[in-house]
């Protein structure tokens, strides 16, 4: 009597996702406390999603847009402000279940600030969501048979699931005090403070995440002294760390999205009480997903010499992992201010990668985008000693990933690692960047499998009909396997007929096939 062997597979599964892109507009007015606006020199925005929260077929995400600028006052001197526009954007996906895995990713497409008057700014951005949707399954399938009495032939199908092992949201907090050049004044006011990670690598590691990279800090203060102009600093910090997470061992697989969720720059006196010291402290919020490869062993196909069993088939779907790689795209591109004022010094390159475009071609994944530089420039007129400028570098790169095609499942984040801005003469400025591109692809993988059998005596007749002895021609897409069971005879058996010490057969190789009798 046989019975199959059935055992539950754990397997992660993507849904599908969804797109949307909204429209963000709204007017602000300077406060009485501030000056009048008289050229606004630079811009930056961040996007901070509160909450995302499954509903039906729909994700709500609920979050704001925070901007700020960096503004010339008519009297020539420097002043910042921002503020923030709310959002609740309910998007739609098609086959979404309360307990599935929702992953949110977020790009501020387009920020443009401008000055309507000197008291009131215009704010419209555009913001792209992107909702990819996964969940975990459980399906039953065959593994093995026990035969009983009977002898049966058995094909085993081998093969690897990946399955979302870990899933966990922490943050990771950068504390550092820096100290001012000696060729720098003393601080009096921040007027403007950047902070970018760069350089980033996480890994699991047994029960805990390391963390290494870099947290680039910008800004802008006025010095003390009345005679004393803005000033520019800029440092990198390196950092190295670790998270707890007992569920993480080193074969695992990470995928992981870093946001700073928090930035603070503050003076604070030295030894000798001048303002000379910068407190950095920034927290940054990691959503963590890690993927485990596990093998598994089905049951494709089994017959019997002895007596017929009739199969009931079936699929099994899961997906694999198909390649984890990080490119590296390298830039270089000479560009014109064209500003028309002598350009005396490059003070500070800003930069974010905006990616238009993925195909699939042959063996890789074909990245299409640019990268959108900001750039804050001294000039040589006394009365616009500062200025900025906006370039647009495009960049092409194909990431290796061997066995892709449509069907495969593509996460890739971008990111920058390196970013330069040098003068040349002339009015022209080398910017060189190494942009990342960190591609992890599944392979959704379907294998027939046996879902039932049943026994029955063997047609005798028919099997009379069949020749004893036969010569065979290997035909594409033979199999050993499949030659054997047509002919009613075993793998064993036909090796050992014809001498082979493996199942590597070709197209046009002949074969000895002897029926076996009951």
């Amino acid at each position: 009597m046989l019975e199959l062997i059935k055992k539950n597979i754990h397997m992660n599964c993507w849904k599908g996702g969804a797109v949307t892109q909204i429209t963000l507009d709204d007017d602000f007015i300077v406060p009485d406390t501030m000056d009048d606006v008289d050229q606004i020199l630079l811009d930056s925005g961040e996007i901070v999603v509160e909450s995302i929260k499954n509903q039906g077929e729909k994700a709500a995400v609920r979050g704001k847009l925070e901007f700020r600028i960096l503004y010339r006052k008519p009297s020539g001197g420097l002043q910042s402000m921002g503020g923030s526009i709310a959002f609740d954007e309910p998007v739609q996906v098609p086959g979404l279940e309360e307990n599935d895995d929702i992953q949110l990713n977020w790009e501020l497409e387009d920020l443009d600030v401008n000055a309507i008057n000197s008291r009131k700014l215009g704010v419209r951005a555009i913001v792209t969501l992107e909702i990819k949707a996964e969940t975990i399954k459980e399906t039953e399938a065959a593994v093995g048979v026990n035969t009983g009495d009977t002898p049966v032939e058995v094909l085993q199908k081998n093969s690897t699931a990946a399955s979302m092992a870990v899933r966990r949201k922490d943050t990771y907090r950068i504390k550092e005090t820096l100290e001012l050049p000696g060729n720098k004044p003393n601080i009096s006011q921040i007027l403007w403070d950047e902070m970018k990670l760069q350089s980033v690598s996480i890994r699991p590691d047994e029960g805990k995440m390391l963390l290494e990279g870099e947290l680039s800090v910008f800004l802008i203060y006025q010095g003390e002294g009345e005679d004393v102009s803005f000033q520019c600093m800029k440092e990198n910090i390196p950092f190295r760390g670790e998270l707890d997470l007992s569920e993480a061992s080193s074969d695992m697989i990470p995928f992981v999205s870093m946001h700073l969720i928090h930035r603070e720059v503050e003076p604070k006196p030295d030894y000798d009480g001048e303002m000379r010291e910068l407190e950095v402290d920034a927290v940054v919020e990691l959503d963590m997903k890690l993927y485990k490869e596990e093998p598994i062993q089905l049951l494709g196909d089994m017959y019997s010499t002895r007596e017929e069993i009739s199969l009931q088939m079936g699929e099994v779907c899961f997906n694999r992992i198909l390649t984890q790689n990080l490119g590296r795209c390298r830039l270089a591109e000479k560009v014109s201010m064209d500003s028309g004022e002598r350009i005396l010094q490059i003070c500070h390159s800003e930069g974010s990668v905006k990616v238009d475009e993925t195909q699939v071609k042959e063996d890789g994944l074909e990245v299409e985008g640019i990268l959108d530089v900001k750039l804050l420039y001294l000039t040589a007129e006394d009365d616009q000693p500062v200025q900025s400028s906006r370039q647009f570098l495009p960049f092409h790169y194909v990431i290796e990933a061997p066995g892709i095609d449509q069907d495969t499942i593509c996460r890739l984040v971008p990111g920058l690692e390196q970013l330069s801005a040098v003068m040349l003469g002339g009015g022209k400025v080398e910017i060189k960047a190494v942009i990342s591109l960190d591609l992890l692809a599944f392979q959704p993988v379907c294998e027939s499998v046996v879902l039932n059998a049943q026994e029955s005596p063997l047609d005798l007749k028919k099997l009379q009909q069949m020749p004893g002895i036969v010569g065979y021609i290997v035909q594409p897409g033979d199999s050993l396997w499949k030659i054997a069971r047509r002919f009613h005879t075993t793998v064993d058996t036909v090796k050992e007929t014809n001498g082979l010490t493996d199942d590597l057969i070709h197209p046009g190789d002949r074969l000895i096939l002897i029926k076996e009798l009951a």
